[in-house]
């Protein structure tokens, strides 16, 4: 298994950092990220509700009935993609490559023992959104376990 996430610290709070490549173009590789029916196939709790502008709202539903929304902080086609989700910030940025496009996504948040924890979802959900990139049909892995061992080794 490749693609393993880092964790970094700064300021006192903690960020999450995964890299991807995908061997298509950036304007396309943003699209999928940014359609709302395909964000909530790969975003946890995501609902497909975006409205896709700076300061703009992005809904969440847990499933339990816990509902809540993210806010667009920043929006560039195709490029960068950021919004803050309670009081993480997540950012996606694209970067144009001779042979496609690479991904880079960062969750910063507070609270360090919910690293391991949220590395191998972002694992999984990356996963997912890659799998929806290429066109395949979505497969969520059941490798949770394997992958929570694989980074609380790395984040010693």
């Amino acid at each position: 298994m490749d693609n393993y996430g880092t964790l970094h610290e700064t300021d006192g709070r903690y960020t999450l950092r995964f890299e991807r490549f995908f061997p298509f173009n950036l304007e396309y590789v943003f699209g999928v990220i940014i359609n709302p029916g395909d964000f909530s196939q790969w975003y946890p709790f995501a609902t497909g509700e975006m409205d896709l502008r700076p300061g703009g709202k992005i809904a969440f539903n847990d499933g339990e009935g816990t509902t809540y929304e993210g806010i667009i902080t920043e929006l560039k086609k195709p490029h960068t993609f950021c919004f803050q989700e309670v009081d993480d910030l997540i950012q996606i940025s694209l970067l144009e490559e001779e042979e496609g496009a690479r991904m880079i996504f960062t969750h910063t948040f507070d609270d360090k023992t919910m690293a391991v924890n949220t590395a191998a979802g972002w694992h999984r959900c990356l996963s997912v959104l890659t799998q929806i990139i290429k066109g395949d049909p979505i497969e969520w892995q059941d490798n949770s376990a394997e992958l929570r061992k694989v980074y609380s080794e790395n984040f010693v």
